[in-house]
Formats: structure tokens, C-alpha cells, sequence
């Protein structure tokens, strides 16, 4: 197992809403969150501890008035602390103009890419709305989408491949594998190659043998690690990820070497 962790999905929250957000996404997922605070003093903490060099953090916005305030915010935590590799968000009720506005900012900010949940924020990920906000990143910004969810009719991996085929300079990460609760649907991803993949919340409901059925498919140059914080822990996950049949090879791409190639980190 590598001394060397890249975390490529975690949700950092201000101190002041840290535990309603937390509880609602317990809520949410009918789950007991790992951690209680959400906030990044808390993730650098358990981070540093597991020996995680970088995190990418990022926060959903639920309605467009948010979207200039998270970013902000996730722009100023990643300023003070280097660890972090800061995602923005931006919201389908944006419009055309409100996107290209926020955009325009992102490099001053430092963003690195977006991370966009249909599920919370309700827009299907092959949808007008999300193609609005495909063309102004499409071979500009990496996206993270949450993928995945048999409660939800937006993000099924059978939207996500459309999505990525329409989008095929665009860099997509599906998040969960591909498809929270809908794993079983993982063959849909053959031959689409700008999609990427975290083993984010799906360690925890698959058998080490189905979770490694899947990465092998997906690829294990294309997978990497993710907490889902603050819903999983670094202990717990790395923890189901060593219980994999899969090679010490393997493994060490997961955790670090994919994430240190794909955001260009110079380790």
C-alpha cells in the first residue's frame, strides 16, 4: 500500500452551516456520517493523519445565489492551505450569461475543475440545463459529476455515457464508479475514454470481488481514491480497498499515482 494519498472527492462546509449540511446529507442517503463537522480543519486533520498529500474539495451549490459565495469560499481554503485542490460549482438555473460571468473568475480563483451533483441540485446530466453548463468548461475545466442513483431519474451511467459522447473534449470524472447504486450497470462505460472514475461511497456496498469485477472493467488507470467526505473516513475506506483482489500495483494507482498524473501534481 502507497505512503502517499490523493483524496479526489471531498465536500468542506463553513463552520457557521457545517452541521446542518452534514445532517442533511446523512438525511439525504438515509446514512450515519463518519465525520460530524464537515469543515476543512477537520478533513485536514484526518487527512494528515492517513498521510493524504492533497484533497480536492468542493461544495454544492442548491440555488443559484450560492454559486459566487462557495466559490469563494473553496478558493480561500485551498489559498491557505495547499492541500486542497479547490472545485467550484455552478447551478442548472444559471443562466447562459450568469455561467460565462462565473466562469471567467475561475482562474483567478484557482479552480481546477467543477463538481456538479444532479440529484441534489435536480437537473438530468444529459439534460439542456447541463449542456449549458458543458459548453462554457468543455476542454477548459476537468467536471466531477455525481453519477448514480436508483432513488433518481438524472445521472443513471446511461446519461452519463451520452453525456461524455456529446461532450468528447470535455474530461469527466463519474463519480461512486460510475453509478451510486446502479453498479450494475458498469459495462455501459466501454470505449467512452474521457471519463474518469472515484471509488467514492461504493466500497461500502459492494463485495471486495463485485468492486474489483468493476475497477478492472473501468480500468485502474482511470480510478482513483475519494472519502466522499464527510461521509467516509480514510481509515474505513483505505481499509475496504486493501480487501480488494487486486494487485499492490493496482492499488497504489487508486490511491495516488492516477490522481498525481491526471491533475498534474509533479510527485
Amino acid at each position: 500500500m502507497t505512503n502517499r494519498i490523493v483524496d479526489i472527492h471531498a465536500h468542506i462546509y463553513p463552520e457557521k452551516i457545517s452541521l446542518k449540511a452534514v445532517k442533511a446529507i446523512g438525511d439525504f442517503y438515509e446514512l450515519e456520517m463518519s465525520a460530524k463537522q464537515g469543515t476543512a480543519a477537520e478533513l485536514k486533520t484526518l487527512a494528515r493523519k492517513a498521510g493524504v498529500v492533497k484533497i480536492v474539495i468542493h461544495s454544492v451549490a442548491t440555488s443559484t445565489r450560492q454559486v459566487s459565495s462557495i466559490n469563494d469560499f473553496v478558493s480561500h481554503e485551498a489559498a491557505l492551505d495547499d492541500i486542497f485542490i479547490p472545485f467550484a460549482t455552478l447551478h442548472p438555473d444559471m443562466t447562459k450569461e450568469e455561467i460565462r460571468a462565473e466562469t471567467a473568475r475561475f482562474d483567478g480563483l484557482g479552480i481546477r475543475g467543477v463538481k456538479l451533483h444532479p440529484d441534489f441540485q435536480e437537473f438530468a446530466i444529459d439534460g439542456e440545463a447541463a449542456y449549458n453548463i458543458f459548453e462554457q468548461l468543455d476542454g477548459r475545466y476537468k467536471l466531477m459529476l455525481h453519477t448514480g442513483d436508483k432513488r433518481k431519474v438524472f445521472s443513471h451511467p446511461a446519461q452519463m455515457v451520452k453525456a461524455a459522447k456529446d461532450f468528447p473534449h470535455l474530461t469527466f470524472i463519474a463519480a461512486h464508479l460510475g453509478g451510486y447504486s446502479e453498479w450494475a450497470d458498469y459495462r455501459l462505460y466501454e470505449n467512452v475514454g474521457n471519463v474518469y472514475f472515484d471509488c467514492s461511497s461504493s466500497l461500502a456496498f459492494l463485495t471486495p470481488e463485485k468492486a474489483a469485477e468493476i475497477i478492472t472493467f473501468l480500468g485502474e488507470d482511470r480510478v482513483m481514491f475519494g472519502t466522499d467526505f464527510p461521509m467516509w473516513d480514510y481509515e474505513g475506506e483505505t481499509a475496504r480497498l486493501e480487501k480488494l483482489p487486486l494487485s499492490e500495483k493496482a492499488m497504489q494507482k487508486i490511491l495516488f499515482e492516477n490522481a498525481n498524473k491526471f491533475f498534474n501534481l509533479g510527485y
